[in-house]
């Protein structure tokens, strides 16, 4: 069995410590291999241990429900023998960074666990979407990870007030989120990020075409992720990377790089929209009903502000669309939240067509 001190050494660098020890204590009684998983592909893993890395079977620990699934980031304890060799448990997750399924069955389907920095790129490239920003963030700060998004390809921005323009948008977009701009190729920005995500597990997020490859090869010192031009009509590019990969920073951290995503639907992210549209959801303290919707309700604080010009309209309208959103899938999930959402809607329904009736019968 390997010394605990040996654990500690060669596991350290990919985020080992005293309460992830505590919690394998009962599987190194059972003489499990202590290990974090840096890929998975079709129901097996790369694993790296005290002993070196290895590559061990998931089904054990392969469950019907996707959330609990092993994915890239996870603490694992492995068999120490076997041919094929099995994870035989997988401790509690400390964060995770969860998105719903493009599938109809209202499944949600994790990035990546024990995350301590969700890293957004964003190119500066094409134009700003401020919208798909929001949404990553809103996944971020719901996972328990502190994001920060990073503007990419600044270079090809060479006008400093323009720059200072854009990044302004974001930041206003992303209250009490750190907006960093970076230059991979020409190093510009980088030293500021190295030591942002120089302690813990960052996981770098965004579209193909983001220069999320450039920019984990500028962290890492090294080629070591795989990159391609994006196209010059769009900024998008093929996915240059195809999974979830874990890799140690010569400077200390951690980053997992994930394949670029083309769709970030929301998975029961209620607190972190609400994060992500704090001013709103301070303002909608001051209405006058507390379940206000900010639609036509009298007494909204909402709606002033955005008539007095003191919140944009493309905020509300975004705060509302993830609402909704959000909404929509929690209650695919929850049978008595889908049923309050049909009484509502009937309520609403008969609500406008009595609205319409009235008005009919002042135009008789």
């Amino acid at each position: 069995m390997t010394s605990s001190s040996a654990v500690f050494s060669a596991l350290a660098p990919y985020g080992w410590d005293e309460t992830w020890a505590k919690e394998f204590a009962p599987h190194d009684a059972e003489g499990l291999l202590a290990g974090r998983v840096v890929r998975v592909d079709r129901g097996q893993c790369d694993v790296v241990t005290a002993g070196g890395p290895l590559r061990a079977d998931t089904a054990f620990v392969t469950p019907h429900d996707p959330m609990r699934v092993v994915c890239t980031g996870d603490w694992v304890a492995v068999e120490p023998g076997g041919n094929p060799r099995y994870v035989r448990a997988c401790l509690p997750r400390r964060t995770a960074f969860v998105r719903s399924t493009s599938s109809k069955r209202s499944e949600g389907q994790i990035l990546a666990a024990n995350v301590d920095h969700a890293v957004v790129a964003v190119s500066l490239a094409v134009e700003l979407d401020l919208g798909r920003i929001e949404r990553f963030l809103a996944l971020a700060w719901e996972s328990g990870a502190q994001p920060v998004v990073v503007l990419t390809k600044a270079d090809l921005v060479p006008d400093q007030v323009t720059l200072a323009h854009l990044v302004q948008d974001v930041e206003t977009t992303a209250p009490g989120v750190p907006v960093l701009t970076v230059s991979a190729h020409a190093g510009d920005g980088l030293d500021v990020l190295v030591a942002l995500v120089g302690s813990g597990t960052s996981v770098l997020l965004g579209q193909s075409g983001a220069g999320k490859s450039t920019l984990a090869n500028a962290l890492l010192g090294e080629d070591v992720m795989d990159v391609r031009a994006a196209r010059d009509v769009d900024g998008k590019g093929r996915h240059t990377t195809t999974t979830r990969n874990l890799l140690a920073l010569p400077g200390g951290g951690v980053l997992i790089d994930t394949p670029g995503l083309r769709g970030v639907g929301l998975y029961d992210a209620e607190t972190g929209v609400g994060q992500v549209f704090a001013e709103i959801e301070e303002l909608a303290e001051g209405c006058r009903f507390s379940d206000c919707e900010h639609e036509s309700e009298p007494g909204c604080a909402v709606r002033s502000a955005v008539e007095a010009g003191e919140l944009p309209v493309r905020r509300l309208e975004s705060y509302r669309k993830l609402m909704r959103e959000n909404q929509w899938i929690v209650a695919k999930t929850d049978a008595r939240l889908r049923a309050e959402m049909k009484k509502d809607w009937k309520k609403r329904g008969a609500e406008g067509k009595a609205a319409m009736e009235a008005k009919r019968g002042r135009w008789r």
